[in-house]
């Protein structure tokens, strides 16, 4: 029997996590499906994508449609005309989208008028914040996805109440997770706080690039102060996102960081480096999703700045709280007294390590009661 194609797609960084084991788990199950790895090239710079494909392992992409930077309109079309003539020429049974950027939106779409069927990895997330763009590439995407695999029960629920059928939910485990386990090994022997001269659990890991965060002046001023008057305290390592570079030198407080003793400004850092930080850290402050759900799982308390997340699981079950830049200090200061006691924080159910594999069993019994 022919195995039946089965096109992965990834755009920007946080996909890449989330598709190594997918690819894995479907190179395992070669006899029944084949995969073809798509790069729609959402992340360009090296340093903020090749370097993710040589940490995770994965093997260059079969397909890359080298789209670029540009706006949230001009990036979605291109990903869309130029994923349409390969999705035609290839002609897959599932094409597998992942998270939220707009190249998960784009290839949905493209995918469903074209009828072939699509299954989104991480569906069912939620902020309720339709001002987010994210927010929006994951209502479009869940709507017209075949199957949505979630990873956790509260997005379950949010499909349920949004109407989809419950033959189409299913309850996967985060695929984060996999990638995390498979890499925490490496990653601590990295010891990344060592070679940059902060003590395990003795600093605060930050990563910040949210344009609600970093676009605005005043606001940027803010974080800017807060960051100082946190590091008169406890070291602060800030590998710095190419984005919140710019704005920091547009706005003039690049220098004022750099010159602030007991703040280590980084380049952007690989998947292992990232993750040998998260594990270390006495705290992390964050804006992204990713970073909420790693130190959830290594039971790092965490401080999202951002006022929702889509991500509820990482505070229920987890040690993650909302925060604002008025409360970060506060903030900071129970979360170090928090770190104290990190082995008591449960993980979430199902975050174990083998949600792509999940996801392969799915898409075989599907295609074999379908084909």
């Amino acid at each position: 029997m022919t195995p039946s194609r089965v096109m992965v797609v990834a755009g920007a960084r946080p996909n890449f996590m989330k598709v190594a084991p997918i690819i894995r788990a479907l190179d395992r199950r070669s006899d029944r499906l084949q995969a073809t790895l798509v790069h729609t090239g959402q992340h360009y710079d090296a340093a903020m994508s090749d370097v993710f494909f040589g940490d995770l392992g994965l093997r260059e992409p079969e397909e890359n449609l080298g789209v670029g930077s540009g706006t949230h309109a001009w990036q979605t079309a291109q990903v869309m005309m130029r994923f349409e003539p390969v999705l035609e020429r290839v002609r897959p049974a599932w094409v597998l989208v992942v998270g939220d950027v707009n190249s998960t939106a784009a290839c949905a779409l493209v995918s469903v008028k074209l009828n072939v069927r699509v299954g989104h990895v991480e569906a069912g997330l939620r902020s309720f914040d339709r001002s987010m763009p994210e927010e929006i590439n994951r209502l479009v995407t869940d709507a017209v996805s075949d199957l949505l695999f979630t990873p956790s029960a509260d997005a379950d629920e949010n499909l349920r109440h949004e109407g989809v059928a419950e033959e189409k939910i299913k309850l996967v485990g985060n695929v984060m997770i996999d990638t995390l386990l498979v890499s925490l090994e490496r990653a601590r022997a990295r010891a990344v706080h060592e070679a940059i001269g902060v003590p395990r659990q003795g600093f605060v890991y930050v990563t910040l690039h949210r344009p609600g965060n970093v676009d605005d002046g005043s606001g940027l001023s803010a974080i800017v102060e807060a960051l100082r008057r946190i590091a008169s305290r406890v070291p602060v390592v800030f590998p710095v996102h190419p984005r919140t570079r710019q704005r920091l030198q547009q706005f003039g407080f690049l220098d004022v960081l750099e010159t602030t003793p007991s703040v280590r400004l980084l380049e952007p850092i690989g998947y292992h480096d990232s993750l040998s930080l998260t594990d270390a850290a006495a705290v992390v402050l964050t804006d992204s999703g990713g970073l909420q759900e790693e130190s959830a799982f290594l039971r790092v308390p965490c401080l999202t700045l951002r006022p929702n997340t889509e991500r509820p699981i990482t505070i229920s079950h987890g040690s993650n709280r909302l925060t604002t830049v008025e409360r970060m200090e506060d903030d900071v200061r129970a979360a170090l007294a928090r770190s104290r006691d990190r082995e008591n924080t449960p993980v979430p159910p199902l975050w174990d390590g083998h949600a792509a594999e999940r996801i392969v069993e799915t898409l075989l019994d599907v295609t074999d009661h379908r084909e």
